[in-house]
């Protein structure tokens, strides 16, 4: 079983230095400074509570240029915006029933996965990283590196799950198999909808009353749509001494992963594909959702003038979502 590691970013680095780590076939699909960075380095610096090492993997710049296997594992860890034409493009270098694991926020991947590829898994991932630097990416997860929830989809399990989660073993992690994985997926989603707040406030304003009333909202929608859902944020009683946040020498938490996209200026942010996914389920089912439309809004403005985390303070948030 060899890893194809698509988006070597917070998340995709984690877990590509730690798989190469582990002693299993890695292959990372970069871009732009990253991909240059990894190059010219002679691999990604990993830094971790425990250590800093250079890990060196194979790693390109796109699917094309892979020689896909069949029992390959393509783990897509870009953000949700990019998600479409990366497929288009693992479709143009011939994957056809390769296992697609979708390792992102979100739910929505799955389903454009699903469109074009017949073996498709949801993956929720618990995983505090960093990537802000070229070159670099910091995991604060400790003693395991982080929380993976890992099935089918739609639902089911099968002999790959077992694998792929028996790998990130391994390599550091705490894999859980589940038959019903997206009830994972959606309970990751309503702790995501605090990712623009924290983009616009800075570091450490993912709580309090207003992140309780978003939060709310996305639940009655859930209700009104028939989802059903469980709690994985900081109160999953898994993280309890299995996956905590750690320090990592010198380094201090940038945040999510809305933070970093604006610290980095990469002119995108995944707020359509998490507050909005509230927002489209709140159409379909007839739910008013004025806070998390109000924040699809604030999240590509704060794009649009290249904003930087932090800038906007929280009486001029609530003004905005009229709270």
């Amino acid at each position: 079983m060899r890893f194809i590691i698509y988006g070597v970013g917070a998340i995709g680095g984690t877990f590509a230095a730690s798989l190469a780590t582990a002693g299993h076939d890695v292959v990372g699909i970069a871009r732009g400074e990253m991909l240059a960075a990894i190059r010219n380095n002679g691999g990604l610096t990993f830094r971790t509570p425990t250590d800093a090492q250079l890990v060196s993997f194979p790693v390109v710049g796109a699917p094309a240029e892979i020689a896909f296997q069949p029992d390959d594992v393509i783990l897509l860890t870009m953000k949700g915006q990019h998600t479409a034409p990366a497929l288009e493009e693992l479709r143009a270098a011939d994957v056809t029933t390769e296992a697609v694991v979708c390792a992102q926020n979100g739910v929505n991947n799955e389903r454009l996965a699903l469109r074009l590829f017949p073996t498709v898994y949801a993956m929720t991932v618990m995983l505090p990283a960093d990537y802000v630097t070229p070159g670099e990416v910091i995991c604060y997860g400790t003693p395991k590196r982080g929380l993976i929830d890992l099935g089918r989809y739609p639902h089911g399990l099968d002999e790959n799950v077992a694998a792929i989660a028996a790998a990130f073993d391994s390599a550091g992690f705490a894999a859980f198999p589940l038959q019903q994985v997206m009830r994972s997926k959606y309970g990751k989603l309503r702790d995501n909808l605090g990712n623009v707040v924290e983009a616009a406030l800075g570091h450490g304003s993912r709580s309090g009353p207003l992140m309780d009333a978003i939060q709310a909202e996305a639940e009655r929608v859930y209700a009104a749509a028939g989802i059903d859902w469980v709690a994985v944020g900081n109160a999953d009683p898994r993280r309890k001494g299995l996956m905590e946040m750690g320090a990592v020498a010198g380094i201090t938490r940038t945040g999510g992963s809305s933070i970093q996209s604006l610290k980095r200026g990469t002119g995108t942010i995944e707020t359509d594909y998490l507050n909005g996914e509230i927002v489209l389920l709140g159409r379909l089912h007839g739910v008013p959702t004025p806070l998390n439309a109000g924040l699809v809004a604030i999240g590509h403005e704060l794009v649009a003038r290249g904003a930087k985390p932090g800038s906007m303070s929280e009486a001029e948030l609530r003004t905005r979502l009229g709270t």
